[in-house]
């Protein structure tokens, strides 16, 4: 099965899990996915992740990102909001000069970049631009 976005499959794996107080979840493996997960794992809104193989029902076996799930100590989810903004139908894109602010710097921007995936706040230090990903917070 293919996705036109597997993107916002991954996300959206990742805000069901919170929302039904899961701790472990597994969303599939891609290049991007990975690196948006190493971005919210380097953020702290993720405890870990594994890249991990399974079989599927058919006998194919395929790569996944197994991801430990982070919550306060209260049982409360780290991950409050978790929006996609650039779609495959509309491709949004900033410059440096107009980097977006997450809830005052209280959550991220990711952002991808020609220097690879990171938040708006590195993106601030190195003074660049480029495809506004997702926001969290």
């Amino acid at each position: 099965m293919s996705l036109s976005d597997p993107i916002a499959d991954a996300l959206t794996k990742i805000r069901n899990a919170y929302r039904a107080g899961h701790k472990l979840v597994t969303v599939n493996h891609s290049n991007v996915t990975e690196a948006i997960i190493k971005v919210l794992s380097d953020e702290n809104f993720l405890n870990n992740y594994e890249i991990v193989e399974f079989t599927t029902k058919k006998g194919v076996t395929r790569k996944g990102i197994s991801i430990n799930l982070r919550y306060t100590n209260n049982g409360k989810s780290v991950i409050t909001g978790l929006e996609r903004i650039s779609k495959p139908g509309r491709r949004v894109y900033v410059k440096a000069a107009n980097l977006p602010r997450v809830f005052n710097n209280i959550g991220c921007a990711v952002l991808s970049t020609n220097r690879g995936m990171m938040v708006d706040r590195t993106a601030r230090e190195m003074n660049i631009g480029g495809e506004y990903i997702c926001k969290v917070w």
